[in-house]
C-alpha cells in the first residue's frame, strides 16, 4: 500500500519552481444559488473538494491572459493560491487552499508515459497474463 499524500498548506509553500508537476489540489468556494433571482452573493452552498491539476509558474489562458504561479485543471480552468493578492487579470472565485504531489506510476519514476513505453509499463505492472 502506498503512503498517504503529504498535504501542504498553500500559506506555507507552493510547488514553486517545480513547473508542470501534477498535484492534487484542494479548492474552496461556493456553489451558485439554485434561485436564479437570488441577489445575495453569500447564497449557495460552500464547498471544499480535491481535483487533479498541475502547477505552473506561467500560463496563458485561451483568451490570451497571462497567469503566474497558478494551478490549472484538465479543463483549462486557472485557480490561484488562497489568500494571494489577486493582481491577476481576474479574481479567483475558487482558490487553492492545500496541495499534494501525486504519486508516480507503479514501478516508475514518472507521472505519465506514451506510446510503446506506456504499453510496456502497463504489461509489466499488470503482469503478462493481463
Amino acid at each position: 500500500m502506498a503512503g498517504a499524500a503529504r498535504w501542504v498548506t498553500i500559506a506555507v509553500d507552493a510547488p514553486g519552481t517545480r513547473r508542470g508537476i501534477p498535484v492534487a489540489a484542494a479548492i474552496t468556494g461556493r456553489f451558485a444559488s439554485d434561485d436564479a433571482d437570488e441577489r445575495d452573493p453569500g447564497a449557495g452552498q460552500e464547498f471544499w473538494l480535491v481535483r487533479p491539476m498541475y502547477f505552473t509558474t506561467r500560463h496563458f489562458a485561451e483568451d490570451g491572459r497571462e497567469y503566474r504561479d497558478c494551478f490549472v485543471d484538465s479543463d483549462g480552468v486557472v485557480r490561484l493560491p488562497y489568500g494571494r493578492d489577486h493582481d491577476e487579470p481576474r479574481d479567483c472565485d475558487d482558490p487553492i487552499t492545500d496541495w499534494a504531489e501525486l504519486p508516480t506510476l507503479l514501478g516508475a519514476t514518472v507521472h505519465y508515459l506514451v506510446g510503446e513505453e506506456a504499453k510496456t509499463a502497463g504489461v509489466n505492472a499488470l503482469g503478462e497474463g493481463a
